[in-house]
């Protein structure tokens, strides 16, 4: 079964990495213990330049491949998978930002790993789809202006859930309504700008090793030099589906390990389920060929919801795969420490509510119908 085949992949291309995520895959899913140590762990596998141009110094390749490589790492660990979909997505922000100057001062760091780079703008997604407000305002600075000889601002606000912000240092993504009006902006905030105070890790019950904090900015002053874009909504429009595909990765990878994980059963247990863990095989390979060929082709650009239904496709069949697991695993795969089938549990659990959520994703595509049928009505 080709989900079998699937385990090889990181452990052919970066054997060190699959070591030492299947080493320490429950503890980066209980405790912070090792949360410093993942994205040096990603950086030194080469993963953060997937998908990035050579002359950026990147290792070439397409977004995906870089969806891919979630995926890779997503089998091993899901927590690891999270960090790297929140690292590859802001350097992804960087690629497609105008601001060139930001760019080159930043990419170098973050492809090495010593910088971490934290989307933040689950936020600004859900603003794009009318879900909730922005939740950060941007004061325009006469007097800052003229000191520094380019545009300013004084940000103030708060993001409760942001990925990767590690205590080593991080630059995080935020969208901000700017209070004389025109487009919002986003900006890249550094941890050590003035204003900006991260909150302790959340108590969060699996993913504890993924630097989830919440970030809150008081008065700080941010230049053009820290603008990613000036029209966050047409902005976010051409990113949302490199956004939410190196999203799926993680899904991708879950469901794929869980199907495999079906082969350590007995062979009745294995007999009862393979039509289902043939179903399940079937449909993860088909929505994979068409996320990748919808992100590659640019399909999700103008026709988003079918990226929408893409996701809530996968978080469906992660929660069958996972289901299958437990049923295949019996007992053993609830006694501690034995297996990862609870942890996977967990893992799978998350899915449907990170942003944006399954119920996000279904509110919107309802609202979408209910306007088209309006339209023909109308018409």
């Amino acid at each position: 079964m080709s989900t079998h085949a699937s385990l090889r992949g990181l452990a052919a291309r970066a054997p060190a990495l699959a070591a030492w995520l299947d080493a320490h895959a429950e503890t980066l899913d209980t405790d912070a213990t090792l949360c410093g140590e993942v994205l040096p762990q990603l950086a030194t596998a080469g993963l953060l330049r997937i998908g990035v141009p050579a002359e950026l110094n990147g290792a070439g390749g397409t977004i995906g491949d870089a969806i891919d490589s979630v995926a890779d790492v997503a089998e091993h660990s899901f927590a690891a998978a999270f960090v790297l979909w929140g690292q590859r997505t802001f350097i992804e922000y960087l690629l497609q930002s105008p601001n060139q100057g930001l760019r080159e001062r930043l990419l170098p760091t973050l492809l090495s790993g010593e910088l971490a780079g934290a989307t933040g703008l689950s936020n600004a997604m859900k603003f794009l789809s009318a879900i909730e407000p922005l939740q950060i305002r941007a004061t325009q600075a006469p007097g800052e202006h003229e000191s520094v000889g380019k545009p300013a601002w004084r940000v103030t606000g708060a993001l409760p859930w942001i990925t990767n912000l590690r205590k080593q240092g991080f630059v995080a993504a935020a969208a901000a309504d700017h209070e004389a009006g025109g487009p919002p902006s986003i900006f890249a905030i550094a941890h050590d700008a003035p204003g900006v105070t991260r909150s302790d890790d959340l108590d969060l019950i699996g993913l504890r090793g993924t630097n989830t904090a919440a970030l809150r900015m008081t008065d700080t002053l941010l230049t053009d030099d820290e603008r990613i874009t000036d029209n966050a909504p047409a902005w976010l429009v051409r990113v949302r589906p490199a956004f939410l595909g190196l999203q799926c990765g993680m899904s991708l990878g879950l469901a794929r390990r869980s199907l495999a994980g079906t082969n350590d059963a007995g062979p009745s247990a294995r007999a009862a389920v393979a039509d289902e863990v043939t179903v399940l095989s079937e449909q993860l390979d088909t929505l994979k060929a068409r996320l990748k060929t919808g992100v590659a082709q640019g399909e999700f650009v103008e026709t988003p919801a079918r990226l929408f239904e893409l996701r809530i496709a996968l978080a469906n069949v992660v929660h069958g795969a996972a289901t299958l697991e437990v049923q295949t695993g019996g007992g053993h795969g609830y006694l501690r420490g034995l297996s990862g089938v609870a942890r996977r549990q967990r893992e799978a659990a998350f899915v449907p509510i990170v942003t944006p959520s399954l119920v996000q994703l279904k509110n919107q595509l309802a609202a979408q119908r209910a306007q088209q049928l309006k339209t023909g009505t109308a018409s």
